[in-house]
């Protein structure tokens, strides 16, 4: 090379990239997953330990679950699970069922008004869930499920993101594949069914995880429907440990675990179709 120079490859990072990469992934780390194991050990201190100190202690010197069973003396904290385990399974099986049904319809089938239909689901993109809310309370409300789980559940059983979402999956499939089944005699539910659906199994699993999270982590609209204090989802019934133990920071701690947790097998369980969902939109061969 003239002047003697020497020139990295493309795609291999010097000492000095790969150290401020490493840093910055710390950094991200720390930020991130830091609250978490900050909570995790104020959850499992005793009662003797100061969390409270100037220097801050991670690993807890008196590690205990008692903090756990004193929220569950202190609030019916199994009822809220099943109400939100309720909750977050009809929101999981209405956008499984009625957002592929939706994804496919835009995405596959040819009808007038379609282009409108997707301009439709973009566009509610654009509005906050503040803008809409009152108007399902009213909508929930006037059917005659105000004050119960399924009413809820209904709003977020079909959410716009997870349409797109399965819709761009479903566009991305060889038009070849829908002709050889259409010469092969299938209709569109068992192209559906049949060809299309299996291709794009890691979506589903990327719609399923975001509509669990957002049902078990949702707060404002199950304290809007909800009156009954026995039918409150977990993130509801929660907050009774910040207003009646304020001073009692790991209870509220381990409050925060226990809806967390639940979380956290869900993606652990469903991480690695979470991935292929990213990346989706090819047939394997």
């Amino acid at each position: 090379m003239s002047g003697g120079r020497r020139f990295t490859a493309i795609g291999t990072a010097g000492p000095g990239e790969k150290a401020l990469r490493y840093a910055l992934l710390i950094l991200v780390l720390i930020i991130t997953v830091g609250p978490f194991l900050w909570e995790l050990s104020t959850s499992l201190k005793g009662a003797g330990e100061d969390i409270y100190t100037t220097t801050p202690q991670l690993i807890p010197h008196q590690p205990t679950l008692g903090n756990y069973a004193r929220v569950a003396e202190a609030v019916p904290v199994w009822r809220y699970i099943g109400n939100s385990l309720i909750v977050a399974a009809l929101t999981v099986g209405g956008n499984i069922v009625f957002a592929t049904l939706a994804g496919y319809a835009i995405a596959r089938l040819r009808f007038r008004g379609r282009r409108i239909v997707l301009g439709l689901f973009l566009s509610t993109l654009v509005l906050p869930g503040e803008v809409t809310i009152i108007s399902q309370f009213v909508t929930v409300r006037d059917i005659g499920l105000a004050d119960s789980l399924l009413g809820v559940a209904l709003p977020g059983m079909v959410a716009a993101l997870n349409v797109l979402l399965l819709y761009n999956a479903f566009r991305m499939l060889p038009d070849d594949i829908d002709q050889a089944a259409i010469v092969d005699g299938a209709n569109a539910w068992q192209r559906l069914i049949r060809v299309a659906l299996p291709a794009v199994r890691g979506t589903v699993a990327v719609v399923a995880i975001f509509a669990f999270i957002g049902a078990w982590d949702d707060f404002l609209w199950p304290l809007i429907v909800i009156t009954t204090p026995e039918k409150y989802t977990l993130t509801v019934g929660l907050q009774y440990l910040s207003g009646t133990f304020v001073q009692d920071q790991r209870m509220i701690a381990a409050g925060t675990m226990i809806a967390f947790i639940p979380i956290a097998v869900i993606f652990s369980v469903l991480q690695r179709y979470f991935f292929k969902g990213v990346e989706e939109g090819g047939v394997k061969g």
